[in-house]
């Protein structure tokens, strides 16, 4: 495995909102990260490498309650949103939660982001910017 879960956590201390994404998401694809997948529930997030090896943050804030029902145009405002720069990490988790957000995958071969719900049903895919 070339990266470590201690250099992404440096990496993301650089991201101060969704508008320094990009940038973080060039700089851990240059570390050795194929793709990682973040669960909204407790910020857990577990990134894999080309050769599917992986590495989990654990538990990053106390675990919040994902809502049943998915509301996917409201989401879709605080996502622009948090995307502008105009809400913190944890306020989107918490977005995502009420919205009914169980969590993302992010690929960046293909700089896709694909948002899922509780039942793990693809809701919405976005392309990643590119720096």
């Amino acid at each position: 495995m070339k990266f470590t879960i201690e250099e992404i956590k440096a990496e993301h201390q650089k991201v101060k909102s969704g508008a320094d994404f990009p940038t973080y998401i060039q700089a851990i694809k240059n570390r050795g990260v194929s793709h990682y997948t973040v669960y909204v529930s407790d910020g857990n997030t577990e990134y894999f490498d080309n050769e599917s090896q992986s590495d989990t943050t654990g538990s990053k804030y106390d675990t919040l309650t994902i809502s049943e029902n998915v509301n996917l145009e409201n989401f879709k405002l605080r996502l622009k949103l948090h995307q502008q720069g105009g809400t913190d990490y944890l306020t989107f988790c918490k977005d995502c939660a009420e919205n009914g957000v169980e969590g993302w995958k992010m690929d960046l071969n293909t700089m896709t982001c694909t948002y899922f719900d509780k039942a793990e049903n693809n809701i919405l895919v976005e392309q990643i910017p590119t720096v």
